[in-house]
């Protein structure tokens, strides 16, 4: 989805009083524990937008990334049942995004949010205008740099 179709869809859906999920990610080898976020994701309103890194931050965020490249990455995220809709974005950040559709919940894994951990970005700009930020549970040995690593038979180094 453009990101003009994105932010009418988001008009529609704040008119008709349905709320809107939003989480975003390089979601380069998709993998069971991201299946099971994008799920839990969705379980916490009544649509769910997935950004993609594009390859250009995608490839900032995590150098020698992606594999997959943005098109195909969003054409798979898309497919599956609990995602409503995709959008491809080239900043390090999904902040500009976030600023712009003002979901209710932002969606983030496990991984983020701990306790003197990594707190994303796009969490002040939610807290800033009233929306909700959740972590969800991360699944422990299910990434995709783990699954990198165990093609090439080398140690995970993530």
């Amino acid at each position: 989805m453009a990101l003009e179709d994105a932010l009418a869809w988001r008009e529609a859906l704040a008119g008709a009083r349905r709320r809107l999920v939003f989480t975003n990610g390089l979601f380069d080898l998709l993998h069971v524990g991201h299946a099971r976020y994008l799920q839990a994701a969705r379980a916490l309103g009544d649509a769910l937008l997935v950004g993609i890194n594009g390859d250009k931050s995608a490839g900032t965020i995590k150098p020698g990334r992606p594999v997959v490249p943005a098109e195909e990455r969003a054409e798979l995220v898309a497919a599956l049942g609990c995602v409503d809709a995709v959008v491809i974005f080239e900043d390090t950040t999904a902040g500009a995004l976030v600023s712009r559709l003002r979901p209710d919940v932002y969606a983030k894994g496990g991984d983020w949010g701990q306790p003197g951990g990594r707190v994303p970005p796009e969490a002040a700009i939610v807290a800033a205008y009233g929306g909700r930020v959740a972590y969800l549970p991360y699944v422990p040995e299910r990434s995709t740099s783990a699954l990198i690593a165990q093609i090439r038979g080398t140690p995970d180094r993530e």
